[in-house]
């Protein structure tokens, strides 16, 4: 038996779950056996398409020091320039920068539920799937949603913000 389906959830996916929950979304967190901390890794997990993996990533805006989070299809590279002509300058984003902001560990980060809430961009990239799977507050939690979902929990604008794939 999964010890992740008898144990309580870790506080950080309760807390995306009753996000969803509130949005009236149809599918709930579940946590993986192995962790899921890079877009590979959840791929494998799910069984999909590692483009099906909506990865969560933190910028630090520059300017005023806001969290931005873009949500990038797994098998793209964000392009930093591109975020920056959208949103301001951006620089990285540490470990306890993506902590206080988000409530969220990097490798666990949702695109929803933050502790506060960021500027946020969605790859157009996503599109090209009909379900995409998010991380769920954890490095083993995630939860399954269409990009269309994304944009509604998020209320964010569908952007171009990925480096130019090269075939």
């Amino acid at each position: 038996m999964n010890p992740a389906a008898v144990s309580p959830l870790p506080e950080a996916v309760q807390r995306v779950a009753a996000a969803l929950q509130a949005a009236r979304h149809p599918h709930m967190p579940i946590m993986l056996d192995d962790a899921a901390r890079t877009a590979q890794q959840a791929a494998d997990a799910l069984g999909v398409q590692l483009g099906q993996i909506a990865k969560s990533i933190i910028f630090r805006r520059k300017s005023d020091d806001a969290a931005v989070l873009v949500i990038t299809s797994g098998d793209r590279r964000v392009d930093e320039k591109k975020v920056d002509a959208l949103v301001g300058k951006t620089g990285r984003a540490d470990a306890e920068f993506v902590k206080a902001r988000t409530g969220f560990s990097i490798g666990g980060v949702s695109p929803l539920a933050h502790a506060q809430a960021p500027v946020t961009l969605i790859d157009r990239e996503l599109l090209r799937f009909e379900v995409i799977w998010a991380a769920a507050g954890h490095p083993h939690g995630v939860f399954q949603l269409r990009p269309q979902d994304l944009q509604a929990f998020t209320g964010a604008p569908l952007a171009d913000v990925v480096q130019v794939v090269v075939s």
